[in-house]
């Protein structure tokens, strides 16, 4: 009888690959194979250790490091593992416990089904190419799992944990969302206070003080999840929002009916640390749920998030940053602080001429002129809003409303040409068709014909399309023009300029380089662009 070997280690792992293989690499069957195969070789099991969904290409598994340490207190001399996969997938690592780690440690290694036996020196020499074997499995596998991820994304498949806020899982097609009735006035609440010009900071304050339950409290209340966060936890954690929160939901292209994927990777099969990926790079999908922002809306926060305020070194926000732009070049004009008089003031100029190269010139013009002007406009066009907004309507539809009247007028009319003109050649067909059937005309010229007609068609087809587009802006302008109204009437008569309130009404803002007149004044020129109506002073 062979002596009992003492102090052996079983390790069993199984990963969700692993899994799609069947019952045979199962942690049942793997146990009930070592203790077998244990007790039939006489083996004394000091313990047990399985690491379940675990990759083999990752050594950080709880039951493995676990065995690691026994291994280096000495309480274990021996390790026994179903095959060398168990052990890992990774070339490298595997054999540097194998050939290092365990006889550094005295430790003999069985992988049953492989014949590898540490102590059998001719059963070993085959295991670094078994291991080599294992770690082309491991990738090979890696590379179907991104080919599964990549065919079922392109179909714009939601397939994360939780629902996004505002949306519930379909539960007649998996993978599809659904717009949550009970929660997408949050949602709506959050992009609403953003088109106001409200920044994610005010947002997070309103949304806490308004104690609008957060999407992890949600969550927790409907399934259950998160209930260590939530479930001793004070009243205040229902709603408590943090910037990062409001951030990610005001990026989030979901809203606008799309879906988003690929953002972010792992470094290799090897390694699971993620990485974010370039969103050239993100795999997008539009339209495959419903929408609950607009398009417009979300466009319309995109560009105010992208010229948020920024602070200045002396600790003071700029109100104007992002907005004031290069007349003739089209640069952002850039802030600066002249100190060498007595009381210093701000001033802009093109960051493009600023630069040294000269390229544009200065386009100079003071902070208190940039502001007083601007803050007179907004309060024209304020009192105009509470004082008569239906005639305001009107004029808003009105300014610089000649050349888009004109246009109007020029398309209406091609437009009629154009449909005429389809109703001719589809008349034109018919007549040809019965001339043909009747022998008036050949089949060379009937060909001939046709193929004239079929282009001229298609080119008719393409220009109604585009002329009905360009008609139907009109309702367009109308509706943009309301909303403007509608937003500015928010507002209580300003005294002062706010980055809130100048992100909320203006697009942009266009200096134009300074001139004299004949009187040797100096003359500028400033246009202001607001949102949705553009040009209206």
């Amino acid at each position: 009888m062979k002596p009992t070997r003492n102090l052996t280690a079983l390790y069993y792992r199984l990963s969700r690959d692993d899994e799609l293989q069947g019952e045979s690499n199962s942690i049942a069957t793997q146990r009930m194979m070592l203790r077998r195969y244990a007790e039939q070789n006489h083996f004394n099991i000091v313990d047990e250790y399985a690491d379940d969904g675990y990759s083999g290409t990752n050594f950080e598994r709880p039951s493995f490091k676990r065995m690691i340490s026994d291994i280096e207190n000495g309480k274990i001399n021996c390790v026994i593992t179903k095959d060398l996969s168990r052990l890992g997938r990774n070339y490298l690592l595997t054999g540097q416990y194998i050939e290092l780690f365990f006889p550094a440690h005295n430790v003999r290694y069985i992988a049953v089904d492989n014949g590898v036996d540490s102590e059998n020196q001719q059963s070993s020499e085959f295991t670094p190419f078994l291991n080599i074997i294992n770690e082309w499995y491991a990738r090979d596998i890696s590379k179907k799992v991104k080919r599964a991820l990549y065919t079922r994304n392109e179909n714009g498949a939601h397939y994360g944990a939780y629902a996004p806020l505002g949306y519930i899982k379909d539960p007649d097609k998996k993978g599809h969302l659904l717009i949550d009735a009970e929660t997408r006035w949050i949602v709506e609440k959050i992009f609403g206070l953003a088109v106001q010009g409200r920044g994610a900071a005010s947002i997070t304050r309103i949304l806490t003080e308004e104690k609008v339950p957060t999407p992890g409290w949600l969550n927790y209340q409907r399934y259950g999840t998160f209930a260590n966060h939530f479930a001793d936890a004070p009243p205040e954690k229902a709603h408590a929002w943090t910037i990062a929160i409001v951030k990610e939901i005001l990026k989030s292209e979901t809203y606008i009916g799309n879906s988003v994927h690929n953002r972010q990777t792992n470094i290799s099969f090897k390694d699971k640390r993620k990485v974010r990926k370039s969103e050239s790079d993100w795999w997008r999908v539009e339209n495959t749920h419903e929408a609950i922002i607009s398009k417009e809306d979300f466009q319309t926060v995109q560009g105010m998030i992208a010229s948020r305020r920024r602070k200045q070194k002396d600790g003071t926000t700029q109100i104007f940053s992002g907005l004031v732009k290069c007349a003739d070049c089209g640069w952002s004009l850039a802030y600066g602080v002249n100190r060498q008089n007595k009381n210093p003031y701000g001033y802009y100029r093109c960051s493009k001429y600023g630069q040294g190269l000269r390229q544009c010139s200065m386009h100079y013009i003071r902070y208190d002129v940039l502001y007083a002007y601007v803050l007179s406009r907004l309060q024209y066009w304020f009192n105009e809003a509470q004082q008569n907004e239906s005639q305001l309507l009107q004029r808003l539809l009105k300014s610089s409303d000649s050349e888009r009247s004109s246009a109007r007028k020029k398309a209406a009319s091609e437009l009629k040409k154009a449909q005429k003109r389809q109703a001719e050649i589809d008349a034109l067909f018919a007549r040809m068709y019965e001339d043909r059937m009747a022998g008036k005309i050949t089949e060379h010229n009937f060909s001939m014909l046709s193929d004239k007609y079929q282009t001229e068609q298609e080119t008719l087809a393409q220009t109604i399309d585009s002329l009905q587009q360009q008609l139907a802006q009109g309702t367009q302008e109308s509706a943009d023009a309301e909303k403007w109204i509608a937003l500015i009437k928010q507002y209580t008569a300003p005294t002062e300029l706010t980055a809130e309130l100048l992100n909320a009404l203006i697009e942009k803002i266009l200096v134009h380089e300074a001139s004299k007149d004949e009187n040797g004044n100096r003359v500028q020129k400033v246009e202001i662009f607001y949102r949705f109506i553009g040009k209206i002073d």
